[in-house]
């Protein structure tokens, strides 16, 4: 296991790093341009849970404009989302500063994807299993369906990757992430802005089958939460 971790350790400092140095131009203009359309901060901070439960703080592109007042309607994504924000998110953009987590060793570049910390109280046994490894930019969850699947589904994907991964199979969800991208699949669900938010079910399910690839009409996640309550989950 510990050989296990070193290999993905070491692929991860390394897709990471040149990642980070071949993108940085990008990553600086993106960073310009959402300060100038969406103002400051320009990165999103937020704690996630990572390995174990430890909490950590995830860095993204803001996509979002601040609410205006604090009525339920204003503090709605949908309210605050900007048409270059969109743009962002369905090009994967805002998760760029995300490569500064894997470099800190908070994050993997294949991993079940950091949720918010309230999850943490409502998954089954099986579903906190997620945690046994580093949260991930992407996933095999995020490859076979995004927010179109039920969240059970999901994190029953991401079980099965915790049972499953190897290099191999983290080559190919990096594939299939950027082929996914290219399509601009699996963002949001129909009507919303990320997913609905994950309530719980305090019991283990059945589980689907998490190692098969699902169909297109399968497939949609990611929030802000604004500063005073939160509405939605995030991818």
């Amino acid at each position: 296991m510990l050989r296990d971790y070193n290999e993905k350790r070491l692929f991860d400092l390394t897709v990471g790093a040149v990642a980070l140095v071949l993108m940085s131009p990008l990553i600086l203009l993106i960073g310009l341009l959402v300060a100038v359309f969406l103002g400051r901060p320009v990165i999103f901070r937020q704690q996630r849970p990572g390995l174990n439960g430890r909490l950590f703080t995830l860095l993204k592109f803001r996509t979002m404009m601040e609410p205006v007042g604090l009525s339920e309607e204003s503090l709605r994504d949908s309210a605050r989302i900007t048409s270059f924000g969109s743009l962002l998110r369905s090009t994967s953009l805002d998760e760029l500063p995300e490569l500064i987590n894997v470099l800190r060793g908070e994050m993997s570049i294949v991993g079940p994807r950091p949720l918010l910390v309230r999850y943490l109280g409502r998954y089954s046994p099986f579903q906190i299993r997620r945690h046994e490894v580093l949260p991930g930019i992407t996933g095999w969850a995020q490859v076979n369906g995004r927010n179109a699947v039920s969240w059970e589904h999901k994190f029953a994907m991401d079980v099965w990757y915790v049972d499953h991964r190897s290099l191999r199979l983290d080559l190919k969800i990096i594939a299939l992430t950027m082929w996914r991208i290219v399509r601009r699949e699996g963002i949001d669900q129909p009507g919303e802005v990320g997913a609905a938010e994950f309530m719980g079910n305090g019991a283990v399910q059945k589980q689907p089958d998490a190692s098969a690839s699902l169909s297109r009409d399968e497939i949609r996640c990611g929030s802000e939460e604004p500063p005073v309550m939160a509405l939605k989950s995030c991818d």
